[in-house]
């Protein structure tokens, strides 16, 4: 079993929502955990990568069908069998183990409480649509969500059942850098962010594995 980490790095404040809000108070949450931790669930972080990926071969003129393989290998394809079942697992982006482990002793000892440790992360912000003529806000059009506040950030770790192939991590490193903006809001300012690829000793691969991706794409066409 091999294991790396993807790191999210947050450059803006970003909404990993939930698909609802809290009555009385905003209209759209961030997920997170029993002790008011923000977390990025892993099935949706795989599902950003895979489409990133995706959209990458999409372009290439040569060997498309060497590198749809990689991806299929590495991701898995729908109705996945024993034989065709993703190399890949990813796990839930959150924010360091130490820090989350000393709070939750703290909310064990009812000296923090998940509403404080959520409120310390995150903020509530407000927007409002606009009447283009009357250049009035539109009534009724006042939504209010939380955010989790830029500079933050989020590991994710990537588990392999066997050591993955150096086309697996190259797709995979230039995946992640593709990923800019992620989460609720993205069009609209919210969810800037920087991913980068590391082994499992920490060392940040994320250039080594871009520029063999280069390397093997430039190489094909030769």
């Amino acid at each position: 079993m091999s294991t790396y980490q993807l790191k999210i790095k947050l450059l803006s404040d970003t909404t990993f929502g939930r698909g609802d809000g809290v009555a009385g108070l905003i209209d759209q949450e961030v997920e997170h955990d029993i002790y008011g931790f923000p977390y990025l669930r892993g099935r949706t972080l795989k599902g950003l990568l895979s489409e990133e990926c995706d959209n990458l071969i999409a372009v290439l003129s040569h060997h498309k069908r060497d590198w749809e393989e990689v991806a299929c290998k590495l991701f898995g394809t729908l109705g996945s069998t024993i034989g065709t079942i993703a190399a890949v697992h990813v796990g839930d982006a959150c924010l360091p183990d130490d820090l989350r482990q000393a709070v939750a002793f703290q909310i064990q000892d009812e000296t923090l409480t998940k509403t404080e440790v959520l409120d310390s992360l995150t903020t509530i912000r407000r927007q409002t649509a606009i009447d283009p003529e009357s250049g009035a806000s539109d009534e009724g059009s006042l939504r209010s969500y939380r955010v989790i506040l830029r500079d933050l950030c989020f590991t994710a770790d990537l588990i392999f059942e066997e050591i993955p192939s150096d086309e697996m991590l190259s797709l995979l490193a230039v995946g992640a850098m593709a990923i800019r903006r992620l989460g609720s809001g993205r069009n609209r300012g919210r969810g800037h962010v920087q991913c980068t690829l590391y082994d499992s000793q920490g060392n940040n691969i994320t250039h080594r594995y871009m520029n063999h991706f280069g390397k093997e794409i430039k190489d094909k066409v030769a």
